[in-house]
């Protein structure tokens, strides 16, 4: 480990903007997983996915915290402003999922048939879970790259957006697998290829940030990433093109949701959901690639 030429105890990490955020992040989320273990009670995928959440989200933020007040970031081989910045925007957007779904599925304005304490404290649970999203986007806010600043890949709003569209896709996924029929046609196979395609390429991208490597590849990094940018664009255009045609075309499929398709176990709905999140991703791709392109020119002048 090098030596830091300062104290070993690094008190910013505790007392600047982003330490202070930190800190509210570990009592928010701590507060949150407390109040659902004690009293208010989860239950089925939804509320384990809840827990998850705040649970990881709690682990790691103290890891973060330690690693910065103790200085031993310095001896892992990571890039350090790249994995806080991907955890950062990652956080953000597990909590902000947890915060609408544990009161979508757990909170009720009555007290029957789980008693007015469970509902107290499901309802407390829920606000903490808001106020955890809210510390987690401060961080983001406070961390990102600002112009002409020289930061991290993950910090800047292509890194960020690269977090999103892993986010985004992990989305679709879990629709595919919902008895979304995606085996039907050879057209909706190649839909399924391109989100697995540009997902792989995308957490790769962000691993090789992460873990520092990106001087050792035998090729420019940046160029290279955005001629991927580019090349997902493409892709996604022809899925957002054949998805919808092959699924909701009354050819292939059926324009409107079916009167007989039991509510969460209809493979329309699972169809809807990646469509839209499909015309979701392809916009975040565009923003990538015009802002990599933004940034290429800037940095000519």
């Amino acid at each position: 480990m090098e030596s830091t030429g300062g104290p070993y105890l690094n008190l910013a990490a505790v007392t600047s903007p982003v330490g202070i955020a930190r800190l509210l992040q570990m009592t928010f989320g701590c507060t949150t997983f407390s109040l659902v273990i004690h009293q208010g009670g989860f239950s089925a995928v939804y509320g384990t996915f809840c827990m998850f959440v705040w649970t990881f989200c709690f682990a790691i933020t103290v890891f973060i915290t330690a690693c910065e007040f103790t200085h031993l970031h310095s001896c892992l081989s990571l890039s350090w402003g790249n994995f806080t910045a991907a955890f950062a925007m990652l956080a953000t957007l597990m909590s902000v999922t947890a915060a609408v779904i544990y009161p979508l599925y757990f909170v009720q304005v009555g007290c029957y048939p789980i008693g007015c304490e469970v509902r107290d404290f499901r309802i407390a649970a829920s606000v903490f879970a808001g106020l955890l999203f809210l510390a987690y986007a401060a961080e983001v806010f406070l961390t990102r790259a600002k112009p002409g600043q020289v930061t991290s890949y993950m910090a800047t709003v292509s890194g960020l957006l690269k977090i999103v569209q892993a986010f985004v896709a992990c989305i679709i996924f879990g629709a595919l697998v919902n008895d979304s029929q995606y085996g039907k046609y050879v057209a909706t196979q190649w839909c399924v290829a391109v989100y697995s395609f540009c997902f792989v390429v995308t957490v790769v991208v962000v691993a090789f940030s992460v873990t520092g490597k990106t001087a050792l590849l035998w090729f420019p990094f940046e160029r290279s990433v955005a001629i991927y940018t580019f090349g997902a664009v493409l892709l996604y255009v022809s899925a957002a093109v054949i998805w919808p045609v092959f699924c909701f075309d009354s050819k292939y499929g059926s324009p409107q949701r079916p009167s007989l398709c039991a509510k969460g176990k209809c493979p329309w709905d699972s169809q809807l959901v990646i469509a839209i999140f499909t015309y979701v991703n392809l916009l975040l791709y565009v923003l990538d690639l015009a802002y990599s392109q933004r940034i290429r020119f800037v940095s000519h002048l």
